[in-house]
This record gives structure tokens, C-alpha cells and sequence, in this order.
């Protein structure tokens, strides 16, 4: 199996302690080590957005996405963090709603393209709320990930919900958290990438949704 990793700083593996310590290459080791040999591919960087993640999905990842056997996609919390870290640095204002629509158009013209050139199946990943104690952030969060079940509904691919996997354990799972609050983010460090922990729990939620029934078959045996 082939398992390409699409996203920005998060799937890049941003705060983890070494490259083999991001989810996507834990994902693989587990797959490897219940008899499901498995080869990845990450494309992603930090500060990727929407646009620019499909930007690479169509000049750069077209010929390891051709190949994949499963995607999965982790974006959009860059298209959030800009404009919220911008409206709170200005004390503006800022549209969600637009926001959120170029996103999703956006998401919707990465899937086309992907189905256009591969038959692999696509996982699309919730964004968990790195900051649980403001109301806000909750907020922007919840649209955010309703309008990824929305674009998963409509183009017939899977959702893993990886904000369910953070939860309440944000204090454990995120690198250099404070309190829990957007006011963290204007201090100079961002506090919103997993740690090792983290990223450990990312893969152990991502891996079923990256088997098939087959494989899930095969690993059970």
C-alpha cells in the first residue's frame, strides 16, 4: 500500500522531536508492523494554506498521488490562523463566511483533482481546537470542521475526526501550551502543533481509516 500525507505544518511534522516522530511516519510503522506494508510520501509545509496545498497537489504531488493506494488531507487551520491572528493583532473584524467558502472551494477542487488522476482513497482530517479555553477559537473551529464533513458528504470521502482524538487533552498532546487561550498566539511562540504525544495519538486514531476491509481483514489474522 502507498499512503500519501497531504497538509501543512502539522503533517510536516512541526514541533515533533524528529521527522520519524511525525503521525504520517507513525502511521506507516504501525501499518508495517500488523502485516500491511506500506510505503509513504508527505507533501506538506508549515504555513501552508487551502490554496496552497492544492497549488502543490496539482504541480507537484500528481505523480505520487497517482501511485497512492489511500490520502489523506489536513488542512485549513492556516486559512483560520491568519485571519484571526491578524483581525486580534488590528482589532478588526473578520468574515468567517468567506473565509470558510474559499476554503472549501479550495478543498473541493483538491479532491476533483485527485480523483481525477488516482483511484485513491481520500481521508479528509477534522482540525482540532488548540485553544479550548476561548469560546472563540471553539467557534471558529466548529465551522471550520462542519464545512470539512460538508465537502466529505458531498465528494463521497471519508472524515477522520481528529479533533475528537484532542479533546480535553490539549494541555498533553500540544508543544508549548499555556492556557489555552488565542491571547497565547500573540506572544511571540505558537502554541498549536502536537508534541510527540500528540502526534503519537494522531496516528493510532488515522490508521484504521487509512485500511481497507481487506486490510483490516488481513491485520486481524
Amino acid at each position: 500500500m502507498i499512503y500519501t500525507a497531504l497538509g501543512d505544518s502539522i503533517t510536516f511534522g512541526e514541533n515533533a522531536s524528529s521527522f520519524k516522530n511525525a503521525y504520517p511516519q507513525l502511521a506507516v510503522a504501525s501499518l508495517n508492523s500488523c502485516s500491511c506494508k506500506t510505503t509513504g510520501y508527505v507533501l506538506a509545509r508549515p504555513g501552508w494554506n487551502s490554496y496552497d496545498l492544492l497549488d502543490s497537489v496539482i504541480w507537484q504531488g500528481s505523480s505520487m498521488i497517482s501511485h497512492s493506494s489511500v490520502v489523506s488531507i489536513w488542512i485549513g487551520g492556516v486559512d483560520l490562523a491568519n485571519a484571526a491572528l491578524f483581525s486580534l493583532r488590528n482589532k478588526q473584524p473578520f468574515s468567517t463566511k468567506e473565509i470558510l467558502s474559499v476554503y472549501k472551494r479550495n478543498l473541493c477542487s483538491m479532491i476533483n483533482r485527485i480523483k481525477k488522476g488516482s483511484r485513491a482513497r481520500i481521508v479528509l482530517c477534522t482540525q482540532y481546537n488548540p485553544f479550548p479555553n476561548s469560546p472563540l477559537a471553539a467557534d471558529w473551529i466548529n465551522r471550520l470542521n462542519a464545512v470539512t464533513n460538508q465537502v466529505a458528504q458531498s465528494c463521497s470521502v471519508n472524515v477522520a475526526p481528529a479533533h475528537q482524538w484532542f479533546e480535553g487533552k490539549q494541555a498533553e498532546l500540544i508543544y508549548g501550551y499555556k492556557k489555552g487561550r488565542i491571547e497565547d498566539a500573540l506572544s511571540g511562540s505558537l502554541p498549536i502543533h502536537p508534541n510527540d504525544r500528540g502526534h503519537r495519538a494522531i496516528a493510532k486514531g488515522l490508521t484504521p481509516y487509512l485500511l481497507t476491509r481487506n486490510d483490516v481483514a488481513l491485520k486481524k489474522k
